[in-house]
């Protein structure tokens, strides 16, 4: 968890798979179908999808680091 928090205090976006989807404990079909649903929320950058950090720490009650 301390190698997600410090990704996370790190950078803007990070990946839907493996990062999000491992940081919210899911699987990788769990994870794609979260997304199309819009339960994770994403930003389509090409054909790939990034998860907001800021998204991510709200949903895992991780505060960022001040």
């Amino acid at each position: 968890m301390d190698d997600i928090r410090q990704l996370l205090n790190e950078k803007l976006s990070v990946p839907l798979w493996p990062t999000a989807g491992k940081a919210l404990d899911l699987k990788r079909g769990a994870t794609y179908r979260a997304a199309a649903t819009g339960e994770i929320k994403t930003i389509p950058i090409g054909r790939l999808k990034k998860v907001p950090t800021k998204w991510l720490r709200e949903k895992l009650g991780i505060e960022p680091a001040a």
